[in-house]
């Protein structure tokens, strides 16, 4: 009888590990940290050897402090940033450095391919646009750039998928990397005319899995490594932002999370298949369900980039820009997120940060209450889309770092017109992994139960004054990122 499981989540920054007691939930957490590497311009690069370490090492830490057995731990399942990408030879060796989900070292291999593709309605055929995002490009890029790693890779497979496989799953890909990377249909089907247009072989992709299957066992080595018993279940688990967003209880149509990380991420349940150039199309893990969903291209990041530009977090604190900014007027000065290009539902990797409306009485908390009113604009734009796709949001969960600040989460409220649920503490994409590991074993019956380890907190609800002031200014808002984008096309191909 399976007690606990494990879920692992191979994030950008780190490696967030948790052991889940499936009566009584969340036992103990670890984390690691993960070093970006990036040797050229738009490179996003990861070690799958540290991915590897830090998984060992937070699943010997969790087992230690919780004093719980290995023979109780039934099953392990991962989660992680997705499309990354990593070639691997006939073993399921890398043969480099992954290439990250936000690299944009592709970017003429993604004009090239589109317009080769040009005739081919992608978004009907794979559930997105060709953008730097997409796969494909990327495997066009190392064919060209490193030809020898191109030659010896057997598969292309994900994050998540390669950890799993390194404890001894085989090669495989899951649901959502599969939907994400734009080589297959919405419904499973390898993409024949985006493997053509890029001639890249069918062979090479890995067989795609659901989550919550169980795909392989625990190896010797890797159970002599992380103190587990060999012959432990490995399970499918899925994209962290999706996993992230079952675990906060989006589940039944409507219900929505707003994800406060480095970028923003904004995902709503569904239980037909939408598919909108303007966004992404992930699977839900529940069978037959679906989460369109959104995800900017800034954040918490620009938030961070505002904090050291006026002193780093050693000077300024983030609490105190929060009580600065709460005392001062809504929308007075706007802000352009922009500042890595936009990512959903403008895609567009062009466009340039821009702060408007500034006279000499602002000071850094009207700065930087409008970088806070920016992000809840981007979501607004959003919440937008999805109401003209004829998904209206009904219960919105918020998580994530940026979640912390009261303020920011009252900004959301009053710019989106919604009440938002703060999941309290919420381990995200790894809470989430560690359930669909009990359902892959059948410890757990019902896609349902994983509402019931988290908790929510009590609403944020929209202020009416500061709704219709946030009304008028999403309005402007809307104007002035028109009116900016010549300009910031010109400023990148000058600059580029």
């Amino acid at each position: 009888m399976t007690n606990h499981t494990i879920g692992i989540d191979i994030g950008t920054t780190g490696t967030k590990t948790v052991l889940l007691d499936i009566a009584g939930g969340i036992v103990a957490t670890a984390t690691r940290e993960t070093a970006l590497h990036s040797t050229g311009p738009g490179f996003a690069e990861a070690d799958t050897e540290q991915w590897y370490r830090n998984v060992i090492e937070s699943i010997r830490e969790v087992l230690a402090t919780s004093g719980v057995s290995a023979a109780d731990v039934g099953a392990v399942a991962t989660s992680g940033m997705v499309p990354a990408v990593i070639p691997v030879d006939g073993a399921g060796k890398p043969l480099r450095h992954a290439i990250l989900q936000n690299d944009a070292r592709a970017h003429r291999e993604v004009t090239e391919l589109a317009n080769a593709l040009s005739g081919v309605d992608l978004v009907t055929l794979t559930g997105s646009a060709l953008t730097q995002q997409s796969v494909a490009p990327t495997l066009v890029w190392l064919r060209e750039h490193e030809p020898e790693v191109y030659a010896h890779a057997a598969h292309w497979v994900g994050s998540y998928d390669w950890v799993l496989s390194a404890l001894g799953a085989p090669v495989h890909v899951e649901q959502n990397w599969a939907l994400e990377s734009g080589l297959f249909s919405i419904d499973g089907d390898i993409a024949d005319a985006v493997l053509s247009a890029a001639a890249l072989d069918p062979a090479t992709l890995a067989p795609v899995r659901r989550p919550g299957t169980q795909v392989g066992e625990l190896s010797r080595r890797a159970a002599e490594e992380t103190g587990l018993q060999a012959g432990t279940a490995l399970v499918v688990g899925g994209a962290d932002h999706v996993l992230s967003a079952f675990a906060a209880g989006v589940n039944n149509p409507g219900d929505a999370l707003v994800k406060l990380g480095g970028a923003g991420d904004i995902l709503v349940a569904s239980d037909t298949k939408v598919v909108d150039e303007r966004l992404y199309l992930d699977a839900h893990p529940v069978p037959g369900h679906w989460l369109p969903n959104g995800c900017m291209a800034t954040s918490g990041s620009l938030i961070r980039w505002f904090q050291a530009l006026i002193g780093g977090p050693g000077n300024v604190e983030l609490m105190a820009l929060d009580d600065e900014a709460a005392s001062r007027a809504p929308a007075e000065v706007l802000c352009l997120p922009y500042f890595l290009g936009e990512k959903s539902p403008i895609h567009d990797p062009d466009l340039r940060g821009v702060f408007a409306g500034l006279h000499l009485g602002h000071t850094r908390a009207d700065m930087y209450r409008s970088v806070l009113e920016a992000i809840a604009f981007g979501f607004r734009h959003h919440v937008d889309v999805f109401g003209d796709i004829g998904i209206p949001l009904t219960r919105v969960m918020i998580t994530n770092g940026g979640s912390k600040s009261t303020l920011w989460k009252q900004i959301h409220a009053d710019v989106l017109g919604l009440e938002m649920l703060p999941v309290r503490g919420h381990p995200g994409a790894s809470l989430g992994a560690a359930v669909i590991a009990a359902i892959g074993v059948g410890a757990l019956d019902d896609w349902s139960d994983a509402a019931r380890f988290i908790t929510l907190d009590s609403p944020y609800v929209p202020d009416p004054q500061r709704r219709a002031a946030y009304d008028a200014a999403y309005a402007t808002w809307r104007e002035l990122g028109t009116a900016m984008t010549p300009i910031s096309h010109a400023i990148a191909a000058r600059t580029r």
